[in-house]
């Protein structure tokens, strides 16, 4: 039976670089294909706090809007033709805040039910929430496009990173021998995580591949950080059979590197379900995936300990822009 639509509190983003606000809004109604959500907690993305500022122009989501694209929560109402879940399911995915959608930084949302999850019992809310955005581009990238596979030599560049740090368990989880760049303070936990740490200010690219391949290069190369790391994975990927992956591979840069080595290059774009809706039904998929690894005991995500609400999220996203979480921000929106 279809939840009564009354109102419910949610986050506005009102222009840009203006401070969220808590404002009653309409609580919307699971239509065809989708599911109504209390939402639990909510992910905070740096690309949540670049469409506040509006420098998120790719996200095509003009303000004022209810921003958050990662939530963990439960089903309260189901839409016609969803059979895949029913009320009281736990449940998270990477579904709204971005294309128009309306984003989990709410009560409820109405997210596309192919987007969605059942969520472990074995993450907490708060785990989940933090999951889904940077599990997916993490996934994409090794497993849909450089099929990783046992055997083989993964260097993640950011390995402490949101995406990095799934990124390095991912490729542990399919068999593969994990590298990571990093800073010294990142050491330990890339170390923690299964990965042989490399620091990135320490140790030069043709170092770095002649100390841990021979000089060969690594068997993929995931980039998550852009601009010049992009430019030196080009250089890190093993001749001829070599995979280099990046999901921020946005800048102009020169291939000839690669192309010198014989070797191929994967563009990782999270977003395009969300805003096309192609491959929706993948990304729920892919979060099934999570669920699997997860109850393995081979993905634990890296959570910030803070905690804040929807009356505190500013000071997250203040966090957020300073560069001072350690792990990914959450909301707690059900108090």
């Amino acid at each position: 039976m279809e939840t009564q639509n009354t109102t419910m509190q949610a986050l506005i983003a009102p222009e840009a670089n203006a401070p969220f606000t808590i404002t009653a809004v309409d609580r919307p109604i699971a239509s065809k294909g989708q599911v109504l959500v209390r939402i639990i907690a909510s992910g905070v993305s740096v690309l949540d706090n670049k469409i506040r500022t509006g420098k998120g122009g790719h996200a095509r989501q003009p303000l004022p809007a209810i921003l958050g694209m990662d939530f963990a929560g439960i089903v309260e109402a189901v839409g016609a033709d969803v059979n895949t879940f029913k009320p009281g399911d736990e449940v998270y995915g990477l579904a709204g805040g971005i294309g128009g959608l309306q984003g989990t930084y709410s009560e409820y949302a109405a997210f596309d039910a192919d987007l969605l999850a059942i969520k472990t019992s074995h993450l907490s809310f708060r785990q989940a929430a933090s999951m889904p955005l940077n599990f997916i581009t993490a996934w994409e990238g090794l497993v849909d496009r450089a099929n990783v596979h046992e055997g083989q030599k993964v260097l993640v560049h950011g390995g402490a990173g949101g995406v990095g740090h799934l990124a390095v368990q991912v490729a542990k989880a399919f068999g593969a021998d994990v590298y990571a760049t990093g800073s010294a303070a990142q050491q330990q936990y890339i170390e923690s995580i299964g990965a042989t740490f490399i620091d990135y200010r320490a140790t030069t690219v043709d170092e770095y591949v002649n100390n841990y391949t021979n000089g060969e290069g690594f068997d993929i190369v995931y980039d998550t950080l852009g601009g010049a790391t992009l430019d030196a994975s080009f250089n890190a990927v093993r001749y001829y059979t070599g995979h280099v992956v990046s999901c921020l591979g946005w800048g102009e840069h020169k291939l000839a590197p690669l192309s010198f080595r014989g070797a191929t290059y994967s563009g990782v774009f999270t977003l395009m379900p969300m805003l096309t809706g192609r491959g929706r039904k993948h990304h729920g998929e892919i979060m099934q995936e999570a669920t699997k690894l997860v109850e393995a005991g081979k993905i634990v995500p890296l959570v910030d300990e803070r905690t804040f609400t929807l009356a505190t999220a500013n000071q997250a996203h203040e966090i957020l822009e300073n560069g001072k979480a350690n792990g990914k921000l959450v909301i707690d929106v059900a108090e």
